[in-house]
């Protein structure tokens, strides 16, 4: 819809991240369907708790109104309708470290004005199956799709450095280098993968987060894909991720 020579864009989105802007203003982190990850300026959104009340808090999905105006790269933040909030099941550490995890991979991931349909049909389905205690399993899922989606994700089936077919058995991965590798050619802070945790990996390729949260009950294997899925995350985006640390303790 356009107001003159501004777009105005209504539709679905999750909430990022917030930040401080001006004096009582917040610049917002929206992660759109529309339009893929975009980010604007919600004016007085620190005194207006009609425009948007308690629809800022990371991985609130959210009916958003917000304008795009020419040559400019922030977007006017308008009113956000709150869709689902994360504050409305019960909330402990783990799951606010399992939301603030998806935030920041979104966040760090995605460029700005790209179209992520699949990301974002991801993370929504994530999202519904993210409670208290239950945070790891979906946790897992969605880094390792993160990493799958963004062409991240190593070739299983062999070693990088000498080719050898590593189906059934473990398998080697380092933070510091692209492949898996066999035990004999395993690089220096090498981690061992079980193969009953990449079995668990390429199945949990085919189904559902249901699904694979159902059938997740070994919390040791889910640990160790959650590990592996924020090592690939970590390793692409030249980063540590915070909320990563935290979930880990």
């Amino acid at each position: 819809m356009a107001e003159g020579r501004v777009t105005v864009h209504v539709g679905e989105a999750l909430v990022l991240r917030t930040w401080p802007f001006l004096e009582a203003d917040l610049l917002i982190s929206l992660f759109t369907r529309e339009q893929g990850r975009v980010k604007g300026v919600a004016r007085h959104a620190m005194r207006s708790r009609r425009r948007f009340g308690g629809a800022l808090e990371p991985m609130t999905m959210v009916r958003a109104t917000y304008a795009e105006r020419p040559k400019q790269d922030l977007m006017r933040m308008d009113a956000f309708e709150i869709v689902a909030s994360p504050l409305r099941g019960t909330v402990d550490w783990e799951r606010t470290a399992g939301l603030q995890l998806m935030a920041e991979v979104l966040e760090e991931a995605l460029p700005e004005m790209a179209v992520e349909d699949a990301v974002f049909r991801l993370a929504v389905a994530v999202l519904g199956e993210m409670r208290a205690g239950q945070v790891v399993a979906p946790a897992a899922y969605f880094c390792l799709w993160m990493a799958r989606l963004m062409g991240w994700m190593p070739e299983l089936g062999h070693c990088v450095v000498c080719g050898l077919a590593l189906h059934g058995g473990p398998v080697w991965w380092s933070p510091t280098a692209d492949g898996v590798t066999c035990g004999d050619d395993r690089r220096g802070g090498s981690v061992p993968l079980p193969g009953e945790a990449v079995a668990a990996m390429l199945r949990m390729f085919r189904v559902s987060v249901t699904e694979f949260v159902g059938e997740a009950t070994e919390r040791r294997r889910v640990t160790d894909l959650l590990r592996f899925g924020v090592g690939l995350l970590e390793r692409h985006l030249g980063r540590r991720l915070r909320s990563a640390t935290v979930l880990g303790r």
